[in-house]
């Protein structure tokens, strides 16, 4: 499915959603009330991976510290070096991890 396809008027209205929420608490509770908690952990573990990734840090010892596999952290990084930018922005605002979670 492409990306011109995904973009349904259902996944607008879920982005509209998302961008009218102010705080995190909201947001926590709107993630749970629409994903499952497997899910959000899934979503939170590879922002990790970008964001590590982003930091320079090696697949290994992201591996160490997220526990995500080697073909979740080649997915992750095929997303931030290729894909449409989102990782990208969110690292700019957020910051890369390098090492043990550090922030550069």
């Amino acid at each position: 499915m492409s990306s011109e396809q995904l973009r349904t008027p259902e996944v607008e209205s879920l982005l509209e959603a998302f961008a009218s929420l102010d705080d995190a608490d909201d947001i926590y509770a709107f993630l749970l009330d629409v994903c499952t908690i497997r899910e959000i952990q899934e979503m939170a573990q590879r922002l990790a991976v970008a964001r590590m990734l982003a930091g320079g840090v090696h697949y290994p010892e992201i591996t160490r510290i997220t526990g995500a596999s080697p073909t979740t952290i080649s997915r992750v990084s095929r997303c931030v070096n290729y894909g449409a930018g989102g990782y990208q922005k969110v690292i700019q605002r957020l910051g890369a991890i390098s090492g043990a979670g550090e922030r550069s």
